[in-house]
């Protein structure tokens, strides 16, 4: 709020580009945005469907024309984007109701897993239920080695086995296994209701 009253898509796609990240992990977005936000960061993608996704294609053209009117209704998808090589990606479905879920995962070139994960909003014990869910994957794709595991998780204070905290913001929040790091807010002008976090990894 107020209404934007025209694409935003270029506007993300700017600011988007324009902070110093390797991996960018990005929740509920537009289903036609992962590929054209990858290109102009100069980065590889790989996204999954997630809800509100029956009808795309009118939901697309009546976005495209005027994105307030459909807001989140537009469509969405969770997207993560690599500046460097994915050598793998997995997924895992969350759950179906009331809004499809799912976690998803890209193992980068040095085998270091990164997760991102849109949990379910209310109540907290479904979001916690789906981290859950969603860690035990994590874990489970990748071994040994170093993980991180980040989104919207819908906790305020996420605690979840095996993983440590490393950044956050509200209900967005960086966690780790195999990495120290430290975290800030980065400034979002009105481009978003959730001020992207940024969390340095060592």
């Amino acid at each position: 709020m107020p209404p934007a009253g025209r694409a935003l898509l270029g506007s993300f796609a700017v600011a988007l580009a324009g902070w110093e990240w390797d991996v960018a992990l990005l929740q509920e977005v537009p289903p036609w945005w992962p590929g054209p936000l990858a290109a102009f960061a100069g980065a590889d993608e790989r996204h999954v469907l997630t809800s509100r996704n029956l009808g795309l294609p009118l939901r697309r053209a009546v976005a495209l024309r005027d994105p307030d009117l459909l807001g989140a209704n537009g469509g969405g998808v969770n997207a993560i984007l690599v500046r460097g090589a994915i050598h793998e990606h997995r997924s895992v479905r969350l759950r179906r109701l009331p809004e499809r879920r799912l976690a998803h995962g890209v193992r980068l070139v040095d085998g270091t897993w990164v997760v991102n994960v849109h949990a379910h909003n209310a109540p907290p014990e479904r979001a916690l239920a789906d981290c859950e869910r969603a860690r035990a994957a994590a874990l489970d794709w990748a071994g040994g080695a170093p993980l991180v595991f980040g989104g919207d998780l819908n906790l305020r204070r996420p605690v979840l086995a095996g993983l440590h905290l490393v950044a956050g913001n509200h209900v967005d929040h960086v966690l780790a296994r195999g990495f120290d790091g430290r975290g800030r807010v980065l400034d979002r002008g009105r481009l978003s209701d959730h001020p992207p976090v940024l969390a340095t990894l060592e």
